[in-house]
């Protein structure tokens, strides 16, 4: 964003407007805690500010302060269209298209007349923002928001609670500190966060530290069912419905499964595939090192993307024709993946 437009932003938010803040479908910590963040800012101005969420998520992230405030478009769709019609702003966070959002709530988006502000750091972002603030080297949109605060001439307005659900988003999406897009800025703008209030530590705890007995058995079935192709320098695992439901599967219990997957020595693509009998579809997350684009990957052939080293896709085939697939597909890669990066 550029001076004019901060300035246009500022005289925008000089009175109290009807705001809504969005998240992507399925938020993670960066997108409620950039939301929440946001929110509790904009509250310092008295604006009619909410938080639509496209649906729920994990139960690790309800306790962030204001979490009780938040509205679940697919739960409460007759109180959520209404609001997003008489919104003079949105917010569109930790997302660049309208589709994250979920197909009905992505066609109440983009009938709104409101003016869109759009922070994010995902790759190719569509043009349906007013003001974008896109930048695909920042560590979080957390990180981003902190920054756009910072614009605004704001930061003495930062409390312990907007700091403590900034400081979530950021420890989040860069596992807590340490993939390559955590910079010395990323640093600062955390040690800033804990000067305003942040506990970093029982931040942790809370995130981390609430891990119940049928997470840790499905964590198991997970690493049971991981498999190698060491020739490609690939790993992945699987979890069918049938496995989830044994384990009383909630939302959030697969967050960072992939990361185990990863960290095998000589790995450098990592992939979970997850199947959601109700959606009719395999949810997929990939995971890489080095200059591997795990984005481009999910582009390509499933349906999804996000960021050089973490993104996201799916398939709408069953479970075994999709690990066909995938493994049929990766011989494409073998010059990338078998090229050695960073040591690995």
């Amino acid at each position: 964003m550029n001076k004019g437009q901060i300035s246009e932003i500022k005289a925008l938010l000089s009175t109290p407007k009807n705001i809504v803040i969005v998240p992507h479908r399925n938020p993670d910590g960066d997108a409620m805690g950039s939301t929440l963040g946001l929110y509790h800012y904009l509250k310092l101005y008295h604006h009619n500010a909410t938080i639509i969420a496209p649906n729920d998520y994990p139960d690790f992230l309800k306790w962030l302060p204001g979490d009780d405030t938040v509205l679940k478009f697919e739960a409460n769709p007759e109180e959520s269209h209404p609001l997003i019609e008489a919104a003079d702003l949105i917010f569109t966070l930790d997302f660049n298209a309208f589709h994250r959002a979920g197909h009905q709530m992505a066609e109440v988006l983009e009938k709104s007349e409101a003016i869109k502000i759009m922070i994010d750091h995902h790759q190719q972002p569509d043009d349906y923002a007013k003001y974008m603030y896109s930048d695909v080297k920042m560590s979080s949109t957390c990180e981003m928001v902190y920054n756009f605060i910072e614009m605004l001439g704001d930061v003495a307005k930062i409390n312990s609670t907007i700091a403590t659900c900034l400081y979530v988003g950021i420890m989040t999406d860069t596992g807590s500190f340490r993939f390559p897009a955590t910079t010395s800025r990323t640093h600062e703008v955390i040690g800033q966060l804990i000067e305003k209030g942040a506990e970093n530590s029982q931040i942790h705890n809370n995130i981390y530290d609430t891990n119940s007995y049928s997470r840790l058995q499905l964590l198991g079935r997970a690493m049971q069912n991981l498999k190698v192709i060491p020739e490609l320098r690939t790993a992945y695992m699987t979890l069918s419905q049938a496995e989830l439901d044994e384990f009383n599967f909630k939302k959030g219990d697969t967050e960072g499964f992939v990361n185990y997957a990863l960290s095998l020595k000589g790995i450098i693509f990592a992939a979970i595939f997850i199947e959601n009998k109700q959606d009719s579809i395999i949810k997929i997350s990939l995971r890489s090192k080095g200059e591997f684009s795990v984005n481009e990957f999910s582009r390509a052939h499933f349906h999804g993307g996000g960021h050089t080293n973490a993104a996201g896709g799916r398939s709408d085939d069953d479970m075994p024709t999709t690990i066909n697939n995938f493994i049929s597909i990766l011989p494409q890669y073998k010059q990338e993946l078998s090229h050695t990066q960073n040591g690995l």
